[in-house]
């Protein structure tokens, strides 16, 4: 792991307090988030459902936005949260937003059980497009 054990410990709490904070009456299922910044500031989201199913947010693109509505524009790492017994990976929205902005960023997933899964966002979205694509 690249960031400190002090930090992911600081982002692992912020995304079990951010997954209790979530709404989701349709699946009962609560993901937390926690975005480290370049400058050191952990910003947390949790998944928001709504009736339409397709207009949901899940926690990492609610970090993500929380995040770019604070001023922040650089990303180090993210740690997800899911209440289960494995890990569970973002979805592919969530990548793509996430290349978005930094496409080698950390992805460190956690649970209630023992597994912990480390990878960079570009081993979960290879050959991505994104900004670095743009004809100037």
């Amino acid at each position: 792991m690249e960031i400190p054990q002090e930090v992911f410990q600081k982002m692992s709490t912020a995304a079990r307090e951010a997954s209790a904070r979530a709404y989701c009456p349709y699946s009962g299922f609560r993901v937390g988030a926690a975005l480290l910044t370049e400058n050191g500031e952990i910003v947390s989201g949790c998944n928001i459902e709504n009736a339409s199913y397709g207009l949901t947010n899940c926690a990492e693109r609610t970090a993500v936005f929380h995040a770019l509505a604070r001023g922040a524009r650089g990303f180090k790492a993210l740690v997800i949260y899911t209440p289960t017994p494995t890990t569970w990976a973002p979805c592919g929205a969530c990548r793509q937003v996430l290349n978005e902005f930094v496409s080698d960023l950390e992805v460190i997933r956690i649970c209630n059980g023992e597994e912990r899964i480390e990878q960079r966002l570009s081993a979960l979205l290879p050959d991505a497009f994104g900004p670095h694509n743009i004809l100037r």
